[in-house]
Parts: structure tokens; sequence; C-alpha cells
């Protein structure tokens, strides 16, 4: 039996135990951090060690997933994304021009509070943003039937007239959560949208994320990413709104087509690379004629049993 002394060497400490649990929770599949955190809390038997890796892990979860959280009041949705970000716990919807209070941990908006004139962009900044804003409500509605956008302003909101660059971003994020069927998804994605007056451009960039959990029997994810890039010409808000969002349309209806492509052409690519190149008979597998192949015939004959 191992002596005290080496089992003492072998006890983890406070510190890494929450790197594991934080590890853990941070890494788990869309719409199951709370089953995760279940488990995790069994198992650490300490409330203390579990509370601190919590606190940290749950917002960094909460963000990088762009969850969404219902207000009080039923006056609408939040985003939960470092673009929205005031504060570890506030959280602005341009939208309403409010501020969710979030509690991250069990991920619930407790209250709302007007945002400050300091928290909004300018009248002339909100007139684009509220344009695209408008459309892409519009095209996400069609697309994601669970969908959820909002746009921010992250650069140039002091502008108050033409002259000087700014930036938005459209935030898209859409989540199918089934565990009773046994799987999980969530779309992301994420457009920075550069409006450049000394050259009349609107530079737009593009990150989509997919991911995707399967475990019935199993234990099957899915994480798939995409980048690009477009532009288009500086025009009046409403024009510049139809423009981007068209964009937008465009290569997110690309991407998920090449995704449907690639996955289900899986089995007569992918899976047959899985497999040696030659079995142990060194003859190739005959993949052109799989029918002459009887399994339960083949084996009768080895046995010796039937005819």
């Amino acid at each position: 039996m191992a002596s005290d002394e080496e089992t003492q060497e072998t006890e983890l400490s406070d510190k890494q135990k929450i790197e594991i649990a934080k590890w853990f929770l941070l890494n788990s599949p869309p719409g199951e951090i709370q089953y995760v955190a279940k488990d995790i809390r069994s198992v650490l038997n300490d409330d203390n060690v579990y509370n601190l890796a919590a606190s940290e892990a749950f917002p960094q979860h909460n963000k990088s997933h762009m969850i969404r959280l219902e207000m009080p009041g039923r006056i609408g949705d939040v985003l939960i994304t470092s673009f929205g970000e005031l504060d570890e716990h506030e959280y602005l919807d341009p939208r309403t021009a409010q501020v969710a209070i979030v509690d991250h941990v069990k991920q619930v908006c407790k209250e709302v509070r007007p945002a400050s004139d300091e928290e909004l962009p300018s009248p002339y900044i909100e007139e684009y943003r509220c344009a695209l804003d408008a459309e892409i409500v519009k095209y996400v509605g069609e697309a994601y039937p669970k969908g959820v956008c909002t746009v921010y302003c992250i650069g140039g909101k002091d502008i108050e007239e033409p002259g000087s660059d700014f930036e938005l971003v459209v935030v898209i994020s859409a989540a199918r959560h089934s565990p009773q069927n046994f799987c999980n998804g969530s779309w992301r994605s994420i457009w920075n949208i550069e409006f450049k007056d000394d050259v009349q451009m609107v530079e737009v960039r593009g990150k989509m994320q997919v991911g995707a959990h399967y475990f019935e029997e199993g234990n099957v994810q899915l994480d798939a990413k995409h980048e690009c890039k477009d532009s288009t010409i500086f025009q009046s808000p409403d024009d510049c709104a139809i423009s981007i969002t068209n964009i937008i349309r465009h290569h997110e209806t690309e991407y998920l087509a090449s995704l449907q492509v690639s996955y289900s052409n899986l089995p007569d690519t992918t899976f047959k690379d899985l497999r040696r190149k030659l079995p142990v008979t060194r003859t190739l597998f005959p993949w052109h004629n799989t029918m002459q192949f009887n399994v339960t015939r083949d084996i009768s004959k080895e046995l010796g049993i039937g005819k």
C-alpha cells in the first residue's frame, strides 16, 4: 500500500482543482454547461473551490457562446458578448437602449436599467446602426428560426457628422438544444463592418462558427470555423444596410451549403480514409460492389452450418 507521504504528493491543490474545473466548464458543448457544472460540483465536493471555478469560467463561456438572456418585463433579449460588455455583469442592448444586469452562473438577467448617453452612439452613427439592425433582424428571422442578433458600434460612436471613419459589428447567435434527443447545436457569426469615409468604402470581415454535440450511445462533437472578407460602397444608411445584409446572407448561405456537401460526402471520403489501406488479406475492399457480401452466409459456410 502507498504510504501517507506518497498519497499527499498526489493530492491536487485547490488551485489545480480550480484550473481543471474551469477547463471542463469552458469546454462544455453548447447548452450543456449547467449539466457539466452539476457533475463538477458533485465531484469536487467543495463549494468554495467550485464557486471560484464557476465565477471565472461562466462569464467566459457565456460570452464565447454568445448566449441570449430574456430581459425582465419581456422587453426583449440581450446577447452576452464582449462587444456589449460594460463591466463584468452589465451588458448593453442597443436596440432597446437598456443595460442588462446578469448573473453569469445562473444564466439569468436579474434587472435592467436605461443606458446613459455616454453608453450609446451619437445620432449620426445610430442612424446607420439602426438601419442595419432592422435589415439584419429580417434576415435572421428568415434564416434562423431561433436566432438572435444585435448590431453594436465599436468604433467612432461619438462622431456627429460625415467625414470620419467608424465601425459597427453584427453579431448573430442561434441555438437549438434538444438534450432529450441527445443533441445540441449552435451557430455564431461576427461581422466587423468598417465604414471608411475617405475612400467611400465599407469593408466587411466575417467569422462564422458552427458547434454541435451528439451523444446518444457515444460522444461526437463538431466545431467548424470559417472566415471571409467582402466590401461595398459607402452609401446612405438604408442603402448600406441592404448591401451589407446581402453580403452577410450570401456568405452564410454559401458556407452552410458547403458544410452540408462536405458532411454528406463523409461516408465516401473521410470514413474510408480511417480504414487501413489494405486489410490483412492484402486485398482491396470492393467498395463498388458491397452487395456481394453476406455476413450470415459467410459465417454459416465457415462454421459448416446451414446449406
